[in-house]
């Protein structure tokens, strides 16, 4: 049976791998656009990690000591394979490896303490590459927009990397140089990505990514804008413009396009960056959360959030986001970060009801139960707090032993 298998999914390579030429060669065959090895190593990865997990395990009984060593095995084989598959790749695949590295308690940790690098460690453009990325966008050489353009890189991220310069009036910017050719090959390799999953949920049933695809899908184009994401850096920095500790960039829109995005240059520390929180006295909780468990539900997670409905998707995946930050700050599971969510949801949803209110009664209505709502999240608040402080637990204990003493 296992030799039908490998046979099965070489059958499957070879297939892919004709169907992929096929895909680049009608849309804009270029040799070096590196189309038949971009598909071929996708493909070739796909089912050496895929025979891996079938070949290894198929003899160990699971729930036993071996069975979980092998599998610790076959899950560090299986990211070495896919971080040199993304590094390989560019572009789309370090976005998709970047999002895996960040779910540091749905996957395995050999996964995600592999694909982590790549929140620091992508690739960059050469130079002359970007030089000419920023002529063809602003009509005009390097030397004539700025006075200074380091060399190197600040960071390189999965769709763009970002360099120091120096304007002719003396300020200073970080010019974000979007990478070549990602904007047209981006929808191709999601097309084969999502091709690949479907073969690999036919042969593990309880795998259940696809939802990160659908979300690529929609969401890459988007990233791909850089205007848009100045839109939405005005509107960040508008939102949190109370935090004095939170700095959002100003955007220099009379030299920013789609794929070269020029703001304000800021010194800073990355949200996760503890070491730096403690220099410049932000406080964070000292304890820390531990989700050794959660992979463990992976499948009956990824279903549901198959199903779950777009809106409260983007609610799972940004309390994921703080969650993450969290996690790696070492701080409090007081699911303060939650709570904030969910008032501020609970306020959108009854300005938008207020707004087609039809009459006064309607209007006071919303508004009263707007209140009740906020009101018992405060409350949970204050149960939470009560049952996670010594004082807390005191007065709690004050309230039983009044009860016990009056009945």
């Amino acid at each position: 049976m296992m030799t039908g298998t490998v046979r099965l999914a070489s059958l499957v390579t070879a297939g892919l791998a004709t169907s992929g030429c096929f895909i680049y060669a009608t849309q804009s065959w270029d040799p070096n656009d590196f189309g038949v090895v971009r598909i071929g190593r996708a493909v070739l990865t796909t089912a050496a990690v895929t025979c891996d997990y079938l070949i290894t395990l198929r003899n160990t009984p699971p729930a036993t000591q071996e069975y979980d060593f092998l599998k610790s095995e076959v899950h560090a084989r299986s990211a070495r394979r896919l971080l040199d598959l993304c590094c390989s790749n560019r572009g789309t695949y370090i976005k998709v490896g970047q999002h895996l590295g960040a779910l540091k308690y749905l996957l395995p940790p050999e996964y995600t303490s592999t694909l982590s690098v790549l929140h620091s460690r992508a690739p960059s453009t050469p130079l002359p590459d970007v030089l000419h990325i920023i002529q063809e966008e602003l009509g005009k050489k390097t030397s004539e927009l700025f006075v200074q353009f380091e060399e190197t890189p600040l960071g390189a991220a999965s769709l763009a990397q970002v360099h120091r310069a120096v304007l002719w009036d003396g300020r200073m910017v970080a010019v974000k140089v979007q990478h070549p050719k990602v904007r047209q090959q981006s929808s191709r390799d999601i097309m084969i990505m999502e091709v690949l999953l479907r073969i690999v949920k036919k042969v593990f049933p309880q795998f259940e990514f696809m939802w990160l695809v659908e979300e690529a899908k929609k969401n890459l184009p988007r990233e791909l804008d850089f205007l848009n994401e100045a839109r939405n850096a005005e509107k960040m920095a508008d939102m949190v413009r109370k935090f004095p500790f939170l700095k959002i960039p100003k955007i220099h829109w009379d030299i920013s396009t789609e794929r070269v995005l020029v703001m304000e240059y800021v010194e800073g520390g990355q949200a996760n960056d503890l070491d730096y929180m403690k220099r410049n006295n932000i406080d964070v909780d000292k304890a820390q959360e531990i989700r050794s468990n959660a992979a463990a539900y992976l499948p009956q997670i990824s279903q549901l959030l198959a199903s779950v409905p777009r809106q409260m998707l983007l609610l799972l995946k940004t309390n994921d986001l703080l969650r993450g930050i969290e996690t790696t700050l070492g701080t409090n599971a007081n699911a303060s970060s939650f709570l904030c969510m969910s008032r501020c949801c609970v306020q959108a949803i009854a300005r938008h009801h207020r707004k087609t209110a039809s009459s006064l009664w309607s209007y006071t209505y919303i508004s009263i139960s707007e209140w009740l709502r906020l009101g018992q999240l405060q409350l949970y608040e204050l149960l939470l707090w009560a049952h996670s402080s010594s004082l807390g637990q005191r007065l709690i204990y004050l309230v039983h032993w009044i009860s016990h003493s009056l009945y």
